[in-house]
């Protein structure tokens, strides 16, 4: 197994990405912070050959994306086509549709037919395709998850794991668990802490997103089931940043290094 790569998931700078000038003074800083790969998620309405040549420019790689439910339902060929540009190997969905979500049992083995069938195709033409969870498909139907049926339901190699371990633990999942649930079936684990809220002093115990190694995730559990795993990419994401959102991954970084992580 190769060496784990370190990813930025430019969802967590999202506001600095929406032009190609921003896009590229962005990448210049993950650069700089040290991470080599990047997920390409809620960028502005960049061309496709800007951000290859941006990504290029500075050194890095394009590990995976994020891929909405209507392009991927309407234009599969045209993400096909995009992620051969990218040399992205990887394909994401963030995220299920509501009405998939609200729908019982009945709508998540809906989405997870959906899913093999992207996944199929993608799968033709050499790419991957990963759901990413957060922690409402955590409801019980019966004796297992939302979360559980989805990957029951479809073929490992047409839909992997993107699992992110702060909506592991916010759905009272044990992370390690599920990544070494996932072995080789999850190409890119999205790595965040969970911290609680704290205002002025006062303690209000509200979880809250956190730098990887500032919270109370067992991190040193979690990267051996990752390592088990034979997880390749290992993305930090963090939603919601109490600073900015660059000194963040930054921070995530070097805590990252500090666990013995390049």
């Amino acid at each position: 197994m190769s060496q784990p790569v370190l990813a930025a998931q430019l969802y967590t700078i999202r506001e600095h990405t929406q032009t190609v000038e921003d896009f590229a003074a962005s990448m210049k800083k993950i650069r700089e912070i040290g991470y080599t790969s990047v997920q390409v998620s809620a960028i502005g309405p960049i061309p496709h050959e800007d951000v290859k040549r941006i990504v290029d420019d500075n050194g890095l790689t394009v590990c995976i994306t994020h891929i909405g439910y209507d392009r991927l339902k309407d234009d599969v060929d045209g993400v096909i086509a995009q992620h051969k540009l990218w040399d992205a190997p990887n394909v994401a969905i963030g995220s299920m549709p509501n009405d998939f979500r609200v729908g019982g049992e009945d709508a998540y083995k809906r989405f997870a037919e959906f899913a093999n069938g992207v996944g199929e195709k993608l799968y033709a033409a050499g790419l991957t395709f990963s759901y990413h969870n957060h922690s409402f498909e955590f409801v019980r139907f019966g004796d297992r998850t939302g979360l559980q049926l989805i990957y029951d339901e479809t073929d490992p190699r047409y839909v992997q794991a993107e699992l992110d371990t702060y909506w592991v633990q916010h759905g009272g999942g044990d992370p390690a668990a599920w990544i070494e649930r996932m072995t080789n079936r999850m190409p890119v684990v999205h790595l965040k802490d969970m911290a609680v809220e704290v205002h002025e002093g006062e303690f209000h115990g509200q979880p809250i997103m956190a730098e990887v190694g500032e919270g109370n995730l067992n991190w040193p559990r979690v990267i051996e089931a990752c390592k088990t795993a034979n997880v390749r990419w290992y993305a930090v994401e963090q939603d919601i940043c109490q600073r900015d959102p660059f000194e963040s991954l930054a921070i995530s970084y070097r805590n990252l290094q500090a666990m013995g992580l390049s």
